[in-house]
């Protein structure tokens, strides 16, 4: 890597563990190879995630020192209710006293949160996204619960004590807080874990809403409760509409399987959807009914 000039930026990111929970010693063992590979420009930055009851001055000193820029909280929730029965280790005192000490540093900060998790219901999913948007982290990933084999929450799952969140459900609570967000100049990175190899075996993921293209299906959610909005509105029964859009919004515009366009027609009589690309903003379209027609984008919904 010494004599490569990559063509792009390029991020390592230290994830999959509470990092700071190790000695500083051994964080500055495990950060110095990329600590090289940034001072030699070959990368642009250092990101790290951990756990918020592990977060100090000091941690934070040695952090920067060697490279990192960007820290990510396993915050998950901020009811202390949910996190006891979660056994998540800290609270929420925990998660201001990391944010407050993080936000008098130079770090980008990223919060996750995870939807679902034992004793938690939509009022505390409304009150932590309401307090997450009052801590203003740079950015947010939500990730909603899931049954991992092997893991405290698939033993109470399998004694009836912990019921996940249906597909249904994790869409769209996911797709009202990153509504939320947006409305705060809060950029979401991502809905829903990533996929792998080891997450798309059945014998791992037990139950709850996984799935490879869930951040598609939160953003095909938000595109049809924007178009829901017009249509609750307008006569549609029996006519032909035309919806107008970004090519990047595609996918998204017809929903998994193509259930938004079975959705509308089957809700509203409509006898055809066209769909057409054009130079539209992102996250934004055009609906054409009897030759009028109407703009909406995220901010037209009425949460």
């Amino acid at each position: 890597l010494n004599n490569i000039r990559l063509p792009r930026d390029i991020e390592i990111a230290y994830y999959g563990g509470s990092f700071t929970a190790l000695s500083i010693e051994k964080q500055t063992e495990l950060l110095l190879p990329a600590y090289n590979l940034y001072e030699k420009n070959i990368i642009k930055s250092v990101r790290v995630s951990t756990r918020p009851d592990c977060i100090s001055v000091d941690i934070l000193k040695n952090l920067i020192s060697l490279g990192v820029k960007t820290i990510e909280l396993g915050v998950q929730s901020l009811d202390d209710k949910v996190l006891n029965a979660s056994a998540r280790g800290h609270n929420s005192a925990d998660v201001y006293k990391a944010v407050n000490l993080i936000k008098k540093t130079t770090l980008k900060l990223v919060l996750q949160i995870m939807p679902g998790l034992p004793n938690d219901n939509l009022i505390s999913v409304i009150k932590t996204t309401q307090n997450i948007i009052k801590l203003k982290p740079d950015f947010v990933r939500i990730y909603p619960t899931v049954v991992i084999e092997g893991t405290k929450l698939a033993d109470s799952y399998r004694k009836n004590n912990y019921i996940p969140l249906k597909m249904y459900q994790a869409v769209s609570i996911c797709a009202f807080m990153k509504v939320l967000f947006e409305e705060k100049n809060i950029k979401v990175i991502r809905t829903g874990l990533q996929a792998t190899e080891e997450l798309d075996n059945d014998n791992v993921v037990l139950d709850g809403p996984y799935h490879p293209s869930f951040g598609e299906m939160v953003d095909s959610f938000i595109f049809r409760l924007m178009i829901n909005k017009i249509l609750d509105d307008v006569t549609a029964c029996g006519h032909t509409i035309k919806i107008y859009y970004n090519s990047k919004d595609a996918s998204k515009i017809r929903g998994l399987k193509k259930n938004n366009i079975f959705f509308w027609k089957n809700k509203y009589g409509i006898s055809n959807i066209k769909l057409q690309e054009i130079m539209v903003e992102k996250d934004s379209c055009i609906i054409e009914i009897n030759n009028i027609k109407y703009f909406t984008n995220r901010k037209f919904i009425n949460l």
